[in-house]
């Protein structure tokens, strides 16, 4: 074997994310032991290699792309052990989570953005939930039953819609098959248990083939108790959540294509943790059942090479519980969501210009959705729909070897209709003073009586427009650069727009400004990378240019239940969504470096650092920006069985802040991890193996605040813990 790949254990993409006609292609990814960093790879066929089919690895599947991509493969996901999406990838460079209900209730947080601006998708569909109408709302897809994690920034996101301003976390769990394994099946389980929280978490996934058919199912359970934390335990901090799926594809003869369907159904009982939480005992039930269907189809002649389809609905629901009078639990809030997604894509034969070579591609989206809220929160969000409908187009110019250029381009309309509230400019109440007669006296008395809010039903039109360029050029000593230029506009959503009530769970009194206009993004990013030999690094320098950014601003205010008591109430914090120009300026890193190799094992040390600033004109802080950040470690590979990992991440304290928040201190945050895998024996779809291992996380046990959490000052992420996991194929 070469020295190169014995040393590194390069293994070729096996995955093509077409963005359109922009073939965007799986690229090599180095594994070593647990970072992934990108370059160019060739395009991948609609199906494996044939030596795959029989049973071999499909390889690691890396993006090439004109903007930072992160990949987490299934062995990282079985062996970093994240609750939650934001908890899997919270540790990546640029990447943090929400913070509200660890292991619960945890989005991720890309450079700093999150909830609309950030779309969560599964096998290319949406994750249609409100996970980002509230920090305290849990998204519906565990990480258990994943076998592949990508986050997606930069001009890709045009592909799946304005609402992914900020990037995509999708997540590819083979729930709609699309490769034609070889007859017979495949079982994989996967089990954890973790100290912090006496955590237990099992799944078991079975892939099977008869002729042109291939079925997949999963099922997965996990159950977790308050977690502990430096000096304590996190109260009311639980989770159990399940989850089901099946689904199947039938493949056409020939390597033609395929297309099928998948009926998937999660459920979730969580806690809210908080300084109330002793008293109110506040959780959330929730419950979705999607059906999503995939496709893929090759024309033979024509000027069309490949056309495919994603499409999937959903029925949401979650209830907000709560202790009554009598100590019982009771629903205060329901929050309901109804939701359909489709999109097509036509990708064109490739066509040879004088120039280069140019590839493009087609694609027509929409969507529906509605939402709304009942009980205490029925105000919160009146009923409201959504429907939008997009078309969009990729082109790739293959200028030289190596040098690409790529252009795309995005139309959308987006009608929300909903229901308006007029507020006063200082989101106060007013009163009038009312004559009447005191009963005991029989006195002529005044009251103040608070005056009515006038409400109407309204519907909002808008034409986002986005576009991107991009260039991509290999440079000498194995160095791939890139730098692309984008103009992305967004449409506000539904709760933006008409929101107008309390929030019991994350503790606010949320207020919508119906006269928002779309939010602009400009932005221009440069990224090197470098894949090949004993140093390997992934490095984005940003700079984003945001006309109109729509935020929650704390207005100071305090209220209760309704908004005659905002300004004297005490329960709730007053947020309005406001619109103010902001400039976000950042940078990541990630590099691995091979020390030196002694036989079979491999030896090196790995760095990161990401950091962002955002300010409004003013000179003014963004609120909920996540701190600056500096970590590296050690690593140890002792051929295909054994890998070590030892890595410190340093938070810097965060006093960039915006008024009405509070600061952060920084922090020290101290994990290791050891594993082994054997393999039994080759399979006819491959090999049956074990893999076993134990991780340490928050070794340290330091006290760890999230800067972007709402609830930074009284939740805390786990203190020390230890997870040992097993996975088993075959």
């Amino acid at each position: 074997m070469p020295k190169l790949a014995h040393r590194s254990r390069l293994m070729l993409g096996a995955s093509l994310i077409v963005l359109g006609g922009s073939a965007v292609a799986q690229a090599q990814t180095v594994t070593l032991p647990e970072i992934t960093v990108t370059a160019p790879s060739p395009i991948q066929p609609l199906l494996l290699p044939a030596e795959a089919q029989a049973g071999g690895e499909a390889g690691t599947p890396v993006n090439r792309s004109f903007s930072s991509v992160t990949v987490l493969t299934a062995a990282e996901i079985i062996r970093d052990g994240g609750r939650t999406l934001g908890d899997q990838l919270a540790e990546q460079p640029g990447i943090t989570n929400s913070g509200f209900a660890p292991g619960a209730a945890d989005r991720p947080v890309i450079r700093g953005l999150d909830n609309f601006r950030i779309r969560i998708q599964e096998n290319g569909i949406g994750s249609q939930d409100v996970s980002d109408l509230g920090e305290d709302h849990g998204v519906p897809i565990d990480p258990l039953a994943a076998q592949k994690i990508e986050v997606i920034r930069g001009p890709a996101t045009l592909r799946y819609g304005s609402q992914a301003i900020g990037g995509v976390v999708s997540v590819d769990n083979n729930r709609i098959p699309s490769v034609l394994i070889a007859p017979g099946f495949r079982v994989e389980t996967r089990s954890a248990v973790s100290s912090v929280d006496r955590g237990i978490e099992n799944s078991a996934l079975i892939d099977a083939r008869a002729g042109q058919f291939v079925v997949h199912g999963d099922i997965y359970h996990r159950n977790a108790d308050d977690y502990r934390i430096p000096g304590g335990t996190q109260f009311n901090s639980f989770v159990r959540s399940n989850g089901q799926a099946i689904g199947g594809s039938y493949f056409l003869p020939d390597n033609r294509g395929f297309i099928g369907l998948s009926l998937s159904h999660f459920t979730s009982l969580y806690g809210i943790p908080g300084a109330d939480a002793s008293t109110t005992r506040t959780r959330i039930d929730l419950e979705q059942t999607k059906l999503a269907g995939k496709g893929e189809f090759r024309v033979e002649g024509g000027f069309i090479d490949t056309i495919r389809f994603w499409a999937g609905g959903s029925v949401y629901k979650h209830r907000e519980e709560g202790l009554n009078a009598s100590a019982a639990f009771e629903t205060g809030a329901v929050f309901k969501n109804r939701e359909l997604e489709g999109r097509v894509e036509a990708q064109l034969v490739p066509f040879d210009l004088r120039i280069g070579r140019l590839t493009s591609a087609f694609g027509l989206q929409f969507g529906r959705q509605e939402i709304g809220t009942e009980g205490e929160a029925g105000g919160l969000l009146p009923p409201a729909k959504t429907n939008s409908a997009a078309i969009y187009n990729f082109n790739e110019l293959q200028l030289l070897p190596g040098t690409r250029l790529q252009a795309a381009g995005r139309a959308e309309y987006v009608s929300v209709k909903g229901t308006a509230t007029n507020f006063p400019s200082d989101y106060l109440p007013t009163f009038t003073l009312i004559d009447g007669i005191d009963p005991d006296t029989g006195d002529t008395v005044q009251t103040a009586v608070p005056d009515d809010l006038a409400s109407a039903k309204r519907r909002r039109r808008f034409l986002p427009v986005s576009a991107s360029l991009g260039l991509l050029q290999d440079l000498p000593l194995g160095f791939v650069a890139s730098l692309t230029a984008s103009y992305i506009q967004r449409a506000p959503k539904a709760s933006e727009l008409f929101s107008r009530g309390p929030h019991d769970a994350p503790g606010t009194f949320e207020i919508g400004d119906p006269s928002l206009k779309k939010e602009t993004a400009k932005t221009i990013e440069l990224g090197l990378r470098r894949s090949a030999g004993p140093w390997r690094f992934d490095a984005s320098l940003y700079a984003t240019r945001y006309e109109g950014f729509i935020y929650r601003r704390l207005t100071g205010a305090r209220c209760d239940d309704d908004f005659a008591s905002c300004g004297t109430g005490e329960e709730l914090a007053q947020v309005v969504y406001t619109q103010r120009n902001a400039t976000f300026l950042g940078g990541e890193l990630k590099t691995q470096y091979d020390l030196f190799e002694i036989g079979p094992h491999v030896f090196g040390i790995e760095g990161q650092y990401d950091i962002v600033r955002a300010k409004f004109s003013g000179d003014e802080n963004v609120p909920r920006i996540p701190p600056q950040r500096l970590g590296g470690g050690f690593y140890w590979r002792g051929g295909d069985a054994w890998s070590a990992r030892v890595t410190l991440l340093h938070a810097f304290a965060q006093r960039r802040i915006a008024p009405e928040e509070t600061t952060t201190a920084g922090y020290n945050l101290l994990n290791a991890e050891l594993s082994y895998k054997v393999k039994l024996k080759d399979g006819p779809l491959g090999p049956i193996e074990l893999t076993a291992g134990v991780k340490g996380t928050n070794l340290l046990n330091e006290t760890i605040r999230n800067a972007v959490s709402f609830r930074k000052d009284d939740v805390v992420a786990p203190g020390r813990g230890v997870r040992a996991f097993l996975s088993a194929k075959f």
